[in-house]
């Protein structure tokens, strides 16, 4: 039997949070191991290999800030990375800080238990391994568990069947096949248009349409980078004070935009299309009501179905690429060519609120008004968000109480997002109540492991052995959270976004990502650390 193996800390993963976890916990003096399910590092940016997959924040902000030296050794090549030079560099990363020597990978975590009397956790893996820690930090990434797509008879398809959310690292060449792409969230809108360049016949089975706006990236131009790095440090200064830790989304600059003060709903409707004209696809969205008010909101929608009108030939095909849910409900996706990709003669649009799938059978796709002929089935239906990976982990906390179990009755609730109230010495990297996926992520995971590192420093130099969230603290940030989302889009009839678990049958129903924005929720961590961790019981 293999002899159990003792850290100060065990991190649960090995992408963009579990490598600065590691590096920082390791800097402060702290034994460490990362254990990591895949057998490279990476996360989200290993997994997610598919046709298109982009990042849709600027490669120049989407990036590391701790560390100068990367900064300036690192060479971005576009605008907006794509997923091989993003998981291109994580692995410079990683071997830069020299993280790999305390990283397994290949590791799969299946279960953990606290020690209450031990003040400890065990920590079991697929393998047959144990670990034994006094703090795990779970770095799990907030989209990363898969979502099975419960399709009637899919085991029955003869053809071949990828997931965009674990496509194979070779790839796969499309050309000769007639392929057919459930799904049109993110990763079915960047796959969709370069999968419609080789197929011989694309089939796009559409459940919700989109909310998509051009993308507009490019190659860095000569000199480009070089102008960020020389001042590096002001653009940081800028993402920590921004709403969402982004000067730019996409090609558009945020620096310098006023809030709108137009009210649609008050505007002629000539006047609504010329500000199409104007700024053509940010117009649907300029206005101070479309995210408070369903009925503007609804007119903005009809500006964003005008934008898609001009774009797709076929009057029919264009209506049905028209969302049918508020706007701002689901973070808006940028595409290449998304909309242009209805226009070709072999894409076809079946539009499932209209004609259903039925089944998958061995040579396609049955909806209830035909059969879809595919040899390839490619399947972009998504992720159990926020807390997917932790729930199929058996986590026991205090009193034998399962996490899962905690979640599935109270919904995914924690303090800060940080921890959640019976599992002392447990950390959640961008956990559910903190703003995490409404945010450039790489802001929001740098400032959750440095808060987490400075306090196992704290306990350390105060000889305290445990951290635990308290009850009453974590139902109040909860109720917080929650009012803040009230009386907005986000909240309206109609709104069912995986921000809400709303694409996960049977998950209880709570908004999990914070709304208030990063400046406001960090202070509020730093509020909780000058009054000696409060909200949290320490012992």
């Amino acid at each position: 039997m293999e002899a159990v193996r003792n850290y100060d800390v065990v991190v649960i993963g090995a992408g963009f949070s579990g490598l600065y976890a590691v590096h920082s916990l390791r800097e402060t003096g702290f034994s460490v191991i990362a254990l990591e399910k895949a057998d490279g590092v990476g996360g989200t940016w290993f997994w997610n290999r598919y046709p298109g997959a982009r990042c849709d924040v600027q490669s120049i902000e989407y990036s590391y800030s701790f560390s100068k030296e990367i900064q300036q050794e690192w060479e971005w090549t576009e605008l907006m990375s794509a997923q091989p030079e993003i998981e291109a560099y994580l692995n410079f990363v990683a071997d830069r800080l020299d993280l790999r020597r305390d990283i397994q990978l290949s590791t799969l975590v299946t279960a953990m238990s606290y020690d209450e009397d031990g003040h400890r956790w065990t920590i079991e893996t697929e393998g047959g391994e144990t670990f034994v820690a006094r703090f795990v930090v779970a770095a799990t990434g907030c989209l990363s568990e898969p979502l099975e797509p419960g399709l009637r008879g899919l085991e029955t398809f003869a053809g071949t069947c990828l997931f965009t959310n674990r496509f194979p690292k070779e790839g796969f060449d499309f050309r000769g096949h007639r392929v057919g792409v459930i799904g049109t969230g993110s990763s079915g809108v960047q796959c969709i248009p370069i999968i419609a360049e080789q197929a011989d016949h694309l089939t796009v089975f559409q459940r919700s349409a989109a909310y998509s706006r051009p993308a507009d990236n490019r190659p860095l131009r000569p000199g480009e980078l070089d102008a960020v790095k020389a001042n590096y440090e002001e653009l940081r200064v800028k993402q920590r004070g921004a709403y969402a830790g982004l000067v730019s989304f996409g090609a558009v600059s945020f620096e310098g935009m006023e809030p709108p003060e137009r009210r649609i709903l008050e505007t002629p409707i000539d006047e609504r299309l010329a500000l199409v004209d104007q700024l053509g696809w940010s117009a649907p969205g300029a206005w101070a009501d479309v995210m408070f008010d369903l009925e503007a909101n609804q007119a903005g929608t009809e500006l964003y179905g005008e934008l898609i009108r001009r774009v797709v030939d076929d009057p029919e095909v264009a209506e049905s690429l028209v969302p049918h849910y508020p706007m701002g409900c689901k973070r808006q996706i940028l595409d290449t060519g998304y909309f242009e990709t209805f226009n070709r003669d072999h894409v076809t649009l079946v539009d499932l609120r209209k004609d259903p799938i039925e089944e998958i059978t061995a040579t396609g796709v049955t909806t209830r008004d035909r059969h879809h002929d595919v040899d390839v089935l490619v399947l972009a239906t998504g992720f159990d968000a926020m807390t997917g990976t932790l729930n199929r982990i058996e986590i026991t906390g205090r009193n034998g109480r399962m996490l899962r179990d905690v979640w599935n009755s109270e919904g995914p609730v924690s303090y800060l997002g940080l921890q959640v109230a019976g599992f002392p010495n447990l950390f959640t990297v961008t956990g559910p109540g903190s703003p995490s996926v409404l945010t450039n992520m790489v802001v929001s995971i740098e400032q959750h492991v440095e808060w987490i590192t400075d306090c196992l420093r704290y306990l350390r130099d105060h000889d305290h052995r445990t951290i635990e969230a308290e009850p009453d603290a974590q139902e109040e940030w909860v109720d917080h959270a929650a009012s803040l989302v009230q009386g907005t889009i986000r909240n309206s009839e109609g709104c069912n976004s995986w921000y809400l678990g709303a694409n996960v049958p049977g998950k209880r129903r709570i908004h999990m990502p914070y709304i208030g924005g990063l400046p406001a929720y960090r202070r509020k961590c730093d509020e909780v650390v000058a009054a000696g961790y409060s909200g949290f019981s320490l012992s």
